[in-house]
């Protein structure tokens, strides 16, 4: 018991303190999952997982095969299976097709106007004292022409009039006769029109024998390509069924034959067979008029469409270890459809246990490299992690990528490159480089395993990655995209070939596959394309991302800016003070390899703000001018003072100056204490004996603090050089003992707390400012006085 009781309390001290912990850890976790930020971007997390699942179809394997792909193996079905025979399947149901009726509907024809000019023609005929006197229409429409300037070719003059007294004849006689009676007819003109009115109503009722199956224009049949040998199915509208005749049986150049349905109603109309050969002639110029059959689109498309369903799918089968690719072959088109079909059978065999499981590893393996970033972004990318915009524009931008570059790795695009490098080239401009290459290997491996699932493409993928990433540190050029753009090509290039002849062991392969060499030069093109994209898109770049770019940098920096013209106007004593700054501040920048065009451009508008009251500011004041501040509480000058900060970002958002140099203005003082009205107010409050204690929070500035090295810098550059022009004897080391009082002083008041500035660095700027100070007050030699006169 003796050895026991001190491992027994050991035992439960350890559990105690465990506890503890493991208390405090569950603490933690509960107040983090309550914040609902926190909970937000988890959530938004979890959506863009699931987009990338179902971006690279995590449920089902990749299909890897492409166009010129080469095999040394030979590939053989891996299942019994059974492929399609488009060819023969097409032509059985072109076959289908064919054999269906074109429908047709039935529709009263409008014979009362055609009639009506009927009887007006024959009335005119049978008033005519001779051929010539009939008007040339008339002539043509009954076959009766003379004119001497178009004769008709087969039949003389005298046979022409002879036809048209006998036509004449027959319609006012009504009756048959012989050629030997026609001279000796007597028919006077029917003036009454009765004889006339007899014909057309004989002929009315001719016509009805037809209406029980209709007439069709020809150049309906025409216009639809039907064929003879195709039938017809009318359609009345009293029925849905029809009945099937062929052409022949509702043309009515078909109809007027003797042993057809009109042709043999002739004898049945004594009055109309004297008169045949001209109403035939007629009414086949007028069929159009006579057509009662109106061709239905929509009908017979859908039974065309309904008899091409019906039709059974002509397949080939292929057993299990079928050579599907012989040995050495490079897939063609051929090829490549016939290993999709042995595809598309395998995936519709998996169970769905299989899928989930599938499903789940891919999930775990994004959740893994999702996990990276996330630890990189929230230790390294503020920017991103505490703000839902960016977050989602960038999570966004990786699924984006991931569905793009899917889609358009299969054939005959070949073009994942474009989708990756735009992003990954994206990201290094508007973040850091590091952020861009883990996103790069993310993206790399994603589409690889979804693709074409071969290391060698992967490596590809990532080494034209890092080339697109590695220059961006600056875009000084939408040139030097362009330029990227290119060397990324040469990249692809290489690496295309060093792959191959890493897989094949061969330089034989490398000359002889065209499809390689097709393949290599197109991916060179399309990291060309994406160069040129990026460089398109840099304006919207910026705007997305709210990141500015040198190009926009030396715009902005140009004295022509409306907004540094207008400050030269209102406050020049601001304007020169703002010039002093950038020269100081750029100078410093490039000695702790910071960009020194951003804090020159920053320093240029920083103070902006004190154009709307530059009388109250010192700078702008003369050597005999009285200050303004003399009449005001301390209180009511640190609101004019720290105002101007306010007032320049209010300018900078009219002015639609980039997110960067706003920045710039907001943080360029900080939280530091305005100390000149400070130590007045505490003065002040002393000669009053008021009891009340100035508080020290209402004398500064409200920030935010710097949040970036060259927003810390300016914060430096802006107090010494300000300073600096308060000295009566600026010598050299009364210079360098301002510049590092007033360091020490922003150090210790924990200005630079959030700017990621090192100690190193710190003093490296004050190094460099004080170097630059010493030069601009440097001591000049006293030239003697000239001499009047």
């Amino acid at each position: 018991m003796i050895f026991f009781g001190p491992f027994s309390f050991r035992r439960r001290r350890t559990s105690r303190v465990g506890s503890v912990r493991e208390t405090s850890l569950w603490s933690k976790l509960r107040d983090v999952l309550a914040d609902r930020a926190v909970l937000l971007r988890l959530w938004l997390c979890f959506l863009a997982i699931a987009g990338l699942l179902a971006a690279v179809e995590a449920w089902r394997a990749p299909f890897t095969p492409r166009l010129g792909d080469h095999n040394p193996q030979g590939r053989l079905a891996q299942i019994p299976f059974r492929r399609i025979n488009r060819f023969e399947t097409e032509r059985a149901q072109s076959q289908a097709e064919d054999q269906v009726p074109f429908v047709f509907r039935l529709e009263a024809a409008p014979l009362h106007e055609l009639l009506a000019t009927l009887s007006s023609d024959l009335n005119e005929v049978a008033r005519a004292e001779s051929l010539e006197s009939l008007r040339s229409n008339t002539r043509a429409v009954f076959s009766l022409s003379s004119d001497r300037d178009q004769p008709m070719p087969d039949k003389s003059v005298e046979e022409q009039e002879h036809d048209f007294k006998r036509f004449r004849a027959g319609i006012n006689v009504g009756g048959e006769f012989d050629d030997e009676t026609l001279d000796s007819l007597q028919t006077p003109p029917d003036e009454n029109g009765q004889r006339v009115a007899a014909i057309m109503k004989d002929l009315a009722e001719f016509l009805k024998i037809a209406e029980r199956r209709g007439i069709v224009d020809p150049f309906e049949l025409h216009r639809h390509k039907i064929r003879s040998d195709q039938k017809l199915e009318i359609v009345r509208s009293d029925s849905d069924s029809g009945e099937l005749v062929s052409p022949a049986d509702v043309l009515l150049s078909e109809l007027l034959h003797d042993e057809a349905l009109l042709g043999g109603s002739w004898t049945k109309f004594p009055r109309l067979a004297v008169l045949r050969p001209q109403l035939e002639r007629w009414l086949e110029l007028h069929h159009g008029f006579l057509a009662s059959l109106k061709y239905d689109s929509s009908a017979t498309q859908h039974a065309r469409r309904e008899a091409r369903q019906k039709v059974p799918l002509v397949t080939n089968p292929y057993s299990q270890g079928d050579v599907l690719v012989m040995p050495g072959q490079v897939l063609d088109e051929t090829s490549l459809e016939l290993l999709r079909d042995e595809y598309e059978q395998i995936e519709e065999q998996i169970p769905p246990r299989d899928r989930i499981i599938r499903l789940t590893a891919v999930f775990v393996l994004i959740l893994v490299l999702a996990s990276l970033i996330g630890y990189y972004l929230a230790a390294n990318e503020p920017r991103i992690t505490h703000h839902l915009g960016p977050l989602t524009v960038y999570l966004a931008a990786v699924v984006l990528t991931a569905l793009l570059g899917r889609l358009l790795s299969f054939d005959p695009w070949r073009a994942e490159i474009i989708p990756l490098m735009v992003t990954v080239m994206i990201l290094a401009i508007a973040y850091q480089q590091e952020l861009a290459a883990i996103t790069a290997f993310t993206l790399s491996l994603l589409l690889t395993l979804s693709t074409v699932g071969d290391t060698g493409q992967f490596v590809v993928l990532m080494s034209v990655s890092a080339t697109a990433i590695a220059p961006l540190t600056r875009v000084s050029s939408r040139s030097s995209l362009i330029k990227i753009g290119f060397w990324c090509g040469v990249v692809y290039l290489m690496m295309t070939w060093g792959v191959t002849i890493v897989r094949t062991q061969s330089l034989e392969h490398l000359w002889t596959d065209r499809a390689l060499w097709l393949h290599s030069l197109r991916g060179a093109g399309w990291c060309l394309a994406a160069g040129y994209i990026v460089a398109g898109s840099l304006p919207f770049i910026e705007a997305a991302f709210g990141i500015v770019t040198d190009i926009s940098l030396l715009e902005l920096s140009h004295v022509s800016h409306p907004l540094l013209q207008e400050l030269v106007r209102r406050a020049p004593g601001t304007y020169n003070h703002s010039i002093a700054v950038a020269s100081l501040a750029e100078a410093a920048a490039e000695k702790i390899e910071a960009n020194g065009l951003l804090v020159r451009v920053g320093a240029y508008f920083h103070d902006i703000g004190k154009m709307l009251k530059p009388g109250y500011f010192v700078e702008n004041m003369g050597e005999e001018t009285t200050s303004k501040h003399a009449q005001l509480n301390p209180t009511m000058s640190t609101l004019i003072i720290v105002g101007h900060v306010k007032d320049g970002v209010d300018l900078a958002l009219q002015y639609n100056l980039p997110k960067p140099i706003i920045d710039f203005i907001e943080q360029h003082h900080g939280t530091t204490l305005v100390q000149f009205f400070y130590h007045a107010a505490s003065k002040k409050a002393e000669q009053d004996d008021t009891g009340m204690e100035v508080e020290e929070s209402s004398f500064r500035y409200p920030g935010p603090k710097p949040q970036t090295r060259e927003a810390g810098l300016l914060m430096l550059s802006d107090a010494v050089e300000s300073a600096s022009r308060t000295l009566t004897d600026p010598t050299s080391k009364r210079i360098e003992s301002l510049v590092r009082d007033i360091t020490l002083a922003k150090l210790l008041d924990g200005q630079f707390e959030e700017s990621t500035l090192t100690l190193s660095e710190i003093n490296q700027i004050q190094d460099s400012l004080t170097t630059s100070l010493i030069s601009i007050h440097h001591t000049r030699i006293r030239y003697p006085e000239q001499r009047a006169g």
